[in-house]
């Protein structure tokens, strides 16, 4: 019997079954009529959502019928700093790009060091401030507005965001932080108090722009049950429901199950600061291939591109439908090689990487432009 798959803040293993994770989470699916809603407003659409690569959310449609009534919203999402920045952290980040520029709407970007150190046993304080100074330079590289993204630290803005936390803190029982987190007795004090400061972002656009701002919040499906307790809370507190939308993982180079993470092993993740060689090597020696086992029987029956690695994250990468579209059938028909669709990628990820690395070192001198600090 296969193992049930797992989808936590902190923890992400198996087959993810989607489909499965919305009725759990009791989210909304996607579907192509909010799509296209999305895509009127924004003036233009995106791969990202065509694909249905973000394929949950929730009340995405109550903040769109709000944005219509000439009520603009706010985005919010962030990175946790326990260390460098892989490709798989960047893909709601360059979605919350698509966002900000369709809706011209200021964004907010938390950089949770604190968690990092209470969650990571290993990590000092030190590190972790310093590794989210680091990871900020990857989500400025991305190309966002100074004058409309805000960068904070949670141990730099400490002052403003605590004011917030202890606010919602004070609504939120043991028991609930224990249901919705799975925290044990084992489980530090810090990580019972820490989902209030990942909420505080949530109210704080309304608190600085001094009127009532619904955020809606970009990000990877495992971070939803941070929300359900702000959802909760910020009624009470005055403040509208946030809104969220939800991608899917980008999966982990050496096969089908779980997510590109480091605790799957760095030697198969692949990080913005990679060089072209070090793309290459691990392309070619870990992308799980849905090739068959020799070139006789791939030529005469085909690979399989739903379960090959390459495949699954040019669909992330490629934005061009016709370039992907062909790369598909050509791979299915066996005419694509495993090696060539490797190649594809390993070219699609150098070139990507090659404009982002410069625009990550230029960042270096805009950093000021952005961050909060109290």
């Amino acid at each position: 019997m296969a193992k049930e798959f797992v989808v936590t803040p902190w923890e992400v293993t198996g087959e993810v079954d989607y489909n499965k994770l919305i009725k759990e989470f009791g989210t909304q699916p996607l579907n192509d009529e909010l799509i296209k809603k999305i895509e009127k407003k924004a003036g233009k659409g995106h791969h990202f959502l065509r694909r249905k690569i973000f394929f949950s959310h929730r009340e995405l449609d109550i903040l769109l019928k709000e944005y219509e009534q000439g009520r603009k919203f706010a985005l919010y999402t962030g990175r946790g700093p326990s260390g460098n920045t892989h490709l798989g952290h960047i893909i709601p980040w360059m979605f919350t790009k698509y966002l900000q520029d369709a809706f011209d709407v200021p964004l907010y970007f938390q950089i949770t060091d604190d968690e990092k150190f209470l969650l990571k046993p290993n990590l000092s304080l030190e590190e972790t401030n310093k590794m989210g100074y680091e990871n900020a330079l990857d989500f400025i590289a991305l190309g966002f507005d100074p004058k409309k993204t805000f960068i904070f630290v949670d141990s730099d803005y400490a002052k403003t965001l605590y004011k917030i936390a202890i606010q919602i803190a004070k609504k939120v029982t043991g028991s609930s932080a224990r249901a919705v987190f799975g925290f044990t007795n084992n489980t530090n004090i810090g990580m019972y108090f820490w989902p209030a400061m990942q909420a505080a972002p949530c109210i704080l656009p309304s608190i600085l722009e001094g009127r009532k701002v619904r955020t809606l919040i970009p990000a990877a499906i495992d971070q939803d049950p941070y929300w359900r307790i702000v959802r909760d809370v910020a009624p009470k507190l005055g403040y509208p429901k946030t809104a969220a939308i939800h991608c899917v993982f980008l999966p982990a180079l050496t096969g089908p199950k779980g997510k590109m993470s480091t605790s799957t092993g760095e030697h198969s993740t692949i990080f913005t600061t990679d060089t072209p060689e070090e793309v290459k090597k691990k392309v070619n020696k870990y992308a799980f291939s849905g090739g068959k086992d020799t070139l006789k029987e791939h030529r005469k029956k085909g690979g399989n591109p739903d379960i090959d690695s390459s495949y699954k994250w040019l669909s992330f990468f490629e934005e061009d439908d016709r370039k992907l579209k062909k790369i598909y059938n050509e791979y299915k028909s066996g005419k694509l090689l495993s090696g060539e669709i490797k190649q594809i990628l390993i070219e699609k990820l150098n070139t990507f990487l090659k404009e982002h690395q410069k625009k990550r070192e230029k960042a270096r001198s805009q950093l000021d432009k952005f961050i909060l600090k109290d």
